[in-house]
């Protein structure tokens, strides 16, 4: 299949290494799992130092995404327009001539997860995701099937290609488009993570993924009846650590395409957080790259989790 999106952004900002984001309502104490604190992968906290997330006032502020690798701190503004199933949505933007970043973020009692892109600007992104646990117990299973158990809900992500573009600030007379920013576009889908806390293990799969901001071909159409649809994702087997964390391998048919992790949190393990980032995932699509973010409840059988109907 030959690759029609040409010119993406080619080049990150410096990476952050991997941290450790804060709790919801600005507590700035690292997650603590009970057997240390959690860290975040170097791959997927990339620009994004922590974030700070208070679901009951919508507000949130970003550390770091700064396009000289210092960790500022910046206020995000609350966007509900933009939002995505089961996730808020926040953005940035200075001026008409500064970098526009859109931020994702969800917390289910106390285990929360944020991503952050900006949109390209000098052929330039900054990223990163993030996640944590207020609280975390494994539950007390014995051996086979009565250690496992289902999360299920919604993906969303951000990719390094210029998307509807609606939140951007309107450009001053005579600026040249060459210094404005492009608003990152959109990926959605679902999702389950199956985790067996007998034999300390987690996988999982994002499917129904479709990037809404294009068509069918690949070309930029946000009106699009038909919007593109993209292949799945396998998130391959990896160990949950005794704090509740883990990190593993995003492949697309067999092949490795990038880094998820997570962490649970609840007592029983009743949520799962986490974020991903994928390279070279999507055939349409050339240097792409994509920030994945997810925040599940259990979804206990017969269905009875609040995240068990995917119904639109």
């Amino acid at each position: 299949m030959t690759r029609i999106w040409m010119g993406l952004a080619l080049g990150f900002g410096l990476s952050a290494c991997g941290g450790t984001p804060p709790f919801n309502g600005g507590d700035e104490t690292p997650a603590d799992g009970g057997a240390g604190s959690v860290v975040i992968p170097d791959a997927i906290a990339n620009n994004l130092e922590s974030f700070t997330y208070n679901p009951d006032t919508e507000t949130l502020t970003v550390r770091g995404i700064a396009a000289d690798g210092s960790t500022v701190e910046s206020d995000y503004r609350r966007r509900p327009a933009l939002d995505r199933p089961g996730y808020q949505a926040y953005t940035a933007q200075d001026a008409s001539n500064g970098r526009h970043s859109t931020a994702y973020v969800a917390a289910i009692d106390g285990t929360q997860a944020a991503i952050v892109g900006s949109g390209v600007q000098y052929e330039n992104i900054y990223a990163g995701g993030a996640y944590s646990a207020s609280n975390y117990s494994a539950p007390e299973t014995a051996t086979g099937e009565s250690g496992l158990a289902y999360y299920t809900g919604r993906y969303v992500g951000l990719l390094n290609a210029a998307g509807s573009g609606e939140d951007l600030t309107t450009p001053n007379p005579g600026e040249d488009p060459s210094v404005t920013s492009a608003q990152a576009a959109e990926v959605t889908g679902d999702i389950q993570i199956t985790a067996d806390f007998a034999t300390s293990n987690v996988d999982g799969i994002v499917y129904n993924r479709v990037v809404p901001d294009y068509d069918s071909s690949g070309s930029r159409d946000p009106n699009s009846a038909t919007p593109l649809t993209v292949a799945d994702l396998a998130l391959e087997g990896t160990a949950i650590n005794d704090n509740g964390s883990f990190s593993g391998t995003v492949e697309r048919d067999n092949e490795a395409k990038g880094e998820y992790g997570g962490v649970f949190g609840g007592v029983g393990a009743t949520q799962v957080a986490g974020a991903m980032r994928m390279e070279d995932h999507i055939d349409a699509f050339e240097n792409e790259v994509e920030f994945g973010l997810f925040v599940l409840s259990e979804c206990e059988p017969p269905a009875s989790g609040p995240n068990c109907d995917l119904t639109p």
